[in-house]
């Protein structure tokens, strides 16, 4: 017997929860990243609550674990009910944090989810001091793909008198935020 799109999910959330194999919970989160891309199964995922298990783990030490969730999240804020239960649930914060991952994928998924996360009532959070000044230094790094990302992060989502005021504070500290490693 087939089972449905909403059964399908809630058996890769119930693996997650009880597998204590770690290996097995990289794989099924990285499938609920990847279905998190269709449009038709973000109401599923939400009913199944797969937004709060991805901000969860973004705290983790595994970092494999936190370069799916943080994928998820990514592919889910498009969608404005999944990014206004982003924002009521705190989800910034965490987001911003994973912008000093050392995987480059999370990195690129973070700045991403970010630009997603921008409304008039976020932008404060969402482009603070220290997330600008982040992107400065990303702006400038070798690899390609996190230096236009930034660039544009910077452009369009940016006032001008934000990205010099990280300018000229960046240049009086060496305290910042490291690349991600190529």
């Amino acid at each position: 017997m087939e089972l449905g799109r909403l059964e399908y999910l809630q058996a890769l959330v119930t693996e997650f929860q009880v597998t204590d194999s770690t290996e097995a919970k990289e794989q099924v989160l990285a499938n609920l990243a990847n279905f998190a891309y269709d449009p038709r199964n973000y109401e599923y995922l939400r009913q199944l609550q797969v937004l709060d298990l991805f901000l969860d783990m973004l705290t983790e030490d595994n970092e494999t674990l936190v370069e799916f969730a943080m994928g998820g999240l990514c592919n889910l804020c498009l969608d404005k009910t999944n990014k206004e239960y982003i924002l009521e649930a705190s989800g910034v914060e965490p987001i911003i944090n994973c912008l000093s991952s050392s995987n480059e994928e999370t990195v690129v998924s973070a700045v991403t989810t970010l630009m997603f996360l921008t409304t008039p009532r976020s932008r404060a959070q969402t482009t603070a001091l220290p997330v600008v000044e982040c992107m400065l230094r990303f702006s400038l790094s070798a690899n390609t793909r996190l230096s236009n990302l930034a660039s544009i992060f910077l452009q369009d989502y940016c006032s001008p008198p934000q990205v010099e005021e990280a300018r000229n504070l960046s240049k009086h500290t060496a305290v910042g935020i490291p690349l991600p490693k190529d």
